[in-house]
């Protein structure tokens, strides 16, 4: 429901207000019956770059609390290592485990449908092929001087943690998006961490990702309590120096909790909920944009959609299909609460489209316009870009080739997405002939003489004597 102006407030304030309220997950029927559903629009013309800051921030998040659940559950595994994850996953999954790790090559062949198999192995070659591509086949070698040749080279990391979320939606793509390319990285301890179905056992389209992928290890274990599993390591649970992959605040929470903890691991990046901003001119089709939204509004009640119609497009044939097809969705109570603080920005071109976009630092960025290729150069902050008609999100999401594992909440200002390169490091090398060490050291060793570092200059002086 678009949301009535306090007199006291301003356009902004009043959004994030609206954004921040509280929203029962009714479901849809319930919640707008008989009223068309209409999301709060804004011109962006009539914001300033302040109004447009304010009107991209995302719903707040209170991590101060979550940190406080989430902190004694780490420390507590990493004391009692498999029997407090065997606690949690009982407390809050309903599962009782006798062991918490299988080892992949341990377990038998899932059998799937011969179409849902086919349609995953689609999806793994198009993800394999796409990752494979982004090595290095070339090393980097500069002579910076005759003499002095320095070098980059790539080492995998050796053991990665890999997060797939089973909450509210089982998601054995991410196990393809995450373990595939820390395959070709050559990482040798891969562990995919997914909450058990209630009699213990995992996912079968899970394990059927995980085995075709080349995970070596599964944890029977969500939320915070596997991500603590990971960080320090188990009784039968390898320790690991990267977790990577998508959650729930509490898997977010302890990831960056952990990363600057004692267990010594990194992670991909900081994420919050699922997000999609659509830059739509007249032209698009109101079913397809509508589809588009809907399609991230469905991850969950914190899910957050913005439309960016450029020109005179028509919001209310939108409007209407979003709520038509919201109302014949399964999780048509999740969207609906994803879309109350949710809205419209109406642009008067793309070039203030794109403006508002890199303002937004959309984690998933459609634009559905006509040439949309030429408007690329003008986009800086996404963390994925879907161009044109015919490329909805969903393609990303799964079979593309291109990986789903993205910056949200405005992160997509500094981060990318999950490739190969989050499973490697680089090292730098150098090395020196007497001849470059002639030209090179009489310079090192006067800056070393001017920070008063004496033996960082004897130690090129004494070989030039």
């Amino acid at each position: 429901m678009k949301a009535a102006a306090h007199p006291s407030m301003t356009l902004i304030e009043n959004a994030r207000c609206a954004r921040r309220a509280p929203v029962a997950m009714a479901k849809i029927g319930t919640a707008v019956e008989n009223q068309q559903l209409r999301l709060r629009t804004y011109k962006l013309s009539e914001l300033s770059d302040s109004d447009m800051k304010g009107l991209a921030a995302r719903p707040r998040i209170d991590f101060s609390s979550i940190l406080k659940t989430v902190e004694p559950i780490v420390e507590d595994v990493r004391f009692s290592g498999d029997e407090a994850v065997i606690k949690y996953t009982k407390k809050f999954d309903g599962v009782e485990l006798d062991n918490i790790v299988e080892r992949v090559s341990d377990l038998p062949d899932p059998k799937l449908d011969p179409d849902v198999q086919a349609a995953f192995d689609v999806a793994f070659d198009n993800i394999y092929k796409f990752h494979l591509a982004q090595r290095k086949t070339q090393q980097l070698e500069v002579e910076t001087m005759p003499g002095v040749k320095c070098r980059r080279v790539a080492r995998s990391i050796d053991a990665v943690g890999l997060y797939v979320p089973g909450g509210t939606a089982v998601l054995p793509s991410t196990a393809l998006m995450l373990a595939v390319p820390a395959g070709i990285a050559g990482c040798e301890t891969i562990v995919l961490a997914t909450p058990p179905r209630s009699d213990g056992s995992i996912c079968p389209e899970v394990l059927y990702c995980a085995k075709k992928a080349g995970a070596t290890h599964i944890l029977k274990a969500g939320g915070a309590q596997a991500v603590a599993a990971m960080a320090w390591g188990t009784n039968s649970c390898p320790k690991v120096d990267k977790i990577l992959g998508p959650g729930n605040q509490y898997v977010t929470a302890a990831k960056m909790l952990l990363q600057n903890s004692e267990s010594m691991i990194s992670i991909d990046m900081p994420a919050g909920p699922s997000e999609v901003l659509v830059i739509a001119d007249r032209n698009a089709n109101a079913i397809h944009v509508a589809a588009d939204l809907l399609s991230q509004a469905e991850h969950g009640p914190d899910s957050q959609v913005v439309l960016v119609a450029v020109g005179s497009v028509d919001l209310e044939a939108i409007e209407q299909q979003v709520y038509k097809q919201c109302q014949e969705l399964p999780r048509g109570d999740i969207a609906s609460v994803a879309l109350g603080h949710s809205f419209i920005v109406v642009a008067p071109g793309m070039a203030e489209a794109c403006k508002f976009s890199n303002v937004y630092a959309p984690e998933h960025l459609i634009v559905n316009a006509e040439d949309a290729e030429a408007w690329l150069d003008h986009i800086k902050n996404a963390g994925s870009v879907f161009l044109g008609r015919w490329t909805p999100e969903s393609v990303g999401d799964y079979a593309s080739g291109t990986n789903h594992v993205l910056p949200t909440y405005g992160y997509a200002r500094m981060y990318g997405g999950v490739s190969l390169d989050s499973f490697v490091k680089y090292m730098t090398v150098q090395s020196l002939s007497r001849e470059g060490l002639g030209l090179i050291g009489p310079s090192v060793a006067m800056m070393a003489e001017v920070e008063g570092l004496d033996a960082h200059k004897r130690a090129v002086t004494l070989r030039l004597a």
